[in-house]
């Protein structure tokens, strides 16, 4: 469905923390070696898969990043364990609860998910579903 998400970063270091603790507990890894000629960041990917990636990275523009107002990266998790795991790694990376991990029926039938911020404010969520990796 998407080739790479790009989130800006303004404490990079942070945030390359926090999403290498974060992805980690989803099975990505961190892309090594990358340089797409543009400013300082960091990407992850699952093992052995060069599509899809996350990318955190200084803005290409100069500018400071920002959090969008209404914009959420979701997650797909292997499990409701898994969901749980990645939430409350987050939250002690500095993250910031949006929503705690549990069954959200309204979404589909065995949704369970979970939401957060990262530090600089950025919505995340981790979600399993039933049909998600057929």
């Amino acid at each position: 469905m998407f080739s790479h998400i790009q989130i800006g970063a303004r404490d990079l270091p942070k945030m390359v923390a926090f999403y290498d603790a974060v992805l980690g507990c989803l099975g990505l890894e961190r892309i090594e070696g990358e340089n797409d000629s543009g400013p300082p960041g960091e990407g992850w990917r699952r093992p052995g898969k060069h599509w899809p990636q996350v990318f955190v990275q200084l803005p290409f523009n100069g500018l400071p990043a920002t959090w969008g107002n209404g914009m959420q990266v979701s997650f797909a998790a292997d499990s409701p364990q898994t969901v749980r795991a990645a939430w409350e790694q987050a939250l002690a990376m500095g993250g910031f609860d949006e929503g705690p991990p549990g069954p959200r029926p309204q979404y589909c039938e065995g949704y369970f998910g979970a939401y957060c911020r990262d530090p600089e404010g950025n919505k995340l969520c981790f979600i399993h579903a039933p049909d998600m990796h057929e």
